[in-house]
């Protein structure tokens, strides 16, 4: 008889889901899928969330393989020598083989009143808190959004929209991953829908009081409600488990996603630093690189040699309102170019963006093995080899 196999999942993000679902290919892999909700969090309708206009989110047993055990329990720690995974409620729970795609979150503001009076929005508990916070507030009241990647771009857009008073400070320059051209698109859309754009060295936040944000060149903004979404931190599960990480948390792995420290642990999504080059957080490198740990775990399985990644990008989706969106294209290293698509058709191509990603990850779970990505990274060899390189001459 074939020996079963144990494989824990950490996290029910976009990487987490589909690599649990791919998973079940063999009938001799037992999956386990740790997660602290029941619901699975579609991450790109959190604005819509905060705004009043969408949920973001989905039952999990409506996109789980029915071979997929859900634990509903916060993982505390990872046992490595044990090969278990501690948990807050359920005890220990071995494995064989561990994915680790724990997600990514708010990075913690070190500027004096941010964190006692600003209101984070990268995870659904934040955008939960922050909703009826909004709602409260009176229409006519200033909102403050700090941080001008997709995320604050798209939430200061969402309640211009509803004639909402909208500050957006930058901080250095508005949508950073945006090529030049793209970004005064951007800025003209915002700026029809009545939102203020602060940016430049005079636009970095210097404190935050329940009323105000004041900024580096002297001024200071009436701000009822400041949201904050300026830069993202990873948990440090693999930190407290004595995994190595890079900077900022994420778990360390070669090219296959396996961990630098153990050949059973594979990381996927916002959580991993391959070769210390991460990828860009998104789902868009999220749903791949989940897939990818999967087939690492199965392929380690089978004693067959893992293959490296190979994940490109087409660039950047940002929602610029219900009516209008940004489609920033990008060359597979992820190197914004000049071209974009906008408009209505660009808001078509976000909501059908934003519904796929649910279908895939169903699709997963009915047809295990059935994700697939078009878009590959052909220069990521060379990126290796040029930081190698880099390494070498600064010893």
């Amino acid at each position: 008889m074939t020996e079963n196999t144990d494989v824990v999942v950490v996290g029910a993000g976009y990487a987490g889901v589909l690599a649990a679902n791919r998973l079940t290919q063999r009938d001799d892999v037992t999956v386990t899928l740790i997660n602290p909700r029941p619901i699975f969090v579609n991450r790109v309708r959190l604005h819509q969330l905060v705004a009043g206009s969408h949920e973001a989110v989905v039952d999990l047993a409506e996109i789980l393989s029915d071979r997929v055990r859900l634990v509903v329990d916060t993982a505390t720690r990872i046992d490595v020598p044990e090969r278990a995974v501690t948990t807050t409620d359920s005890g220990p729970i071995g494995y064989d083989y561990l994915v680790y795609a724990v997600g990514s979150g708010s990075a913690d503001p070190d500027v004096p009143g941010a964190a006692e009076f600003a209101y984070p929005m990268a995870t659904w508990e934040d955008a939960c808190r922050l909703r009826p916070v909004i709602e409260s507030a009176s229409p006519t009241a200033a909102v403050t959004v700090v941080g001008a990647g997709a995320t604050g771009i798209e939430v200061a857009a969402e309640l211009a929209e509803q004639g909402r008073r909208v500050n957006l400070v930058c901080g250095r320059v508005l949508g950073p991953y945006l090529h030049p051209r793209v970004r005064r698109s951007v800025a003209g859309r915002l700026s029809a829908l009545g939102v203020a754009i602060l940016e430049g060295p005079d636009a970095q936040v210097t404190a935050v009081t329940s009323e105000s944000v004041r900024l580096s060149g002297g001024h200071t903004l009436s701000s009822a409600v400041t949201i904050w979404t300026a830069g993202f931190g990873v948990p440090d599960l693999a930190a407290r488990s004595g995994l190595s990480t890079d900077a900022i948390g994420r778990l360390r792995t070669d090219e296959t996603l396996t961990s630098v420290d153990d050949p059973r642990i594979v990381a996927a999504g916002d959580s991993a630093a391959p070769s210390d080059l991460p990828l860009r957080m998104s789902c868009q490198t999220a749903r791949p690189l989940g897939a990818h740990a999967a087939d690492t775990v199965l392929a380690r399985i089978a004693g067959m040699r893992p293959a490296v990644i190979d994940v490109g990008s087409f660039g950047q989706c940002i929602g610029l309102g219900r009516h209008a969106a940004t489609v920033q294209l990008a060359s597979r290293d992820d190197i914004a170019n000049r071209f974009s698509l906008g408009g209505r058709l660009a808001a078509r191509i976000k909501e059908h963006a934003c519904t796929n990603i649910v279908e895939e990850l169903a699709d997963e779970a009915r047809d295990p093995g059935s994700f697939t990505w078009a878009i590959k990274d052909r220069k990521r060899a060379r990126l290796l080899d040029d930081a190698t390189a880099r390494a070498k001459a600064a010893r």
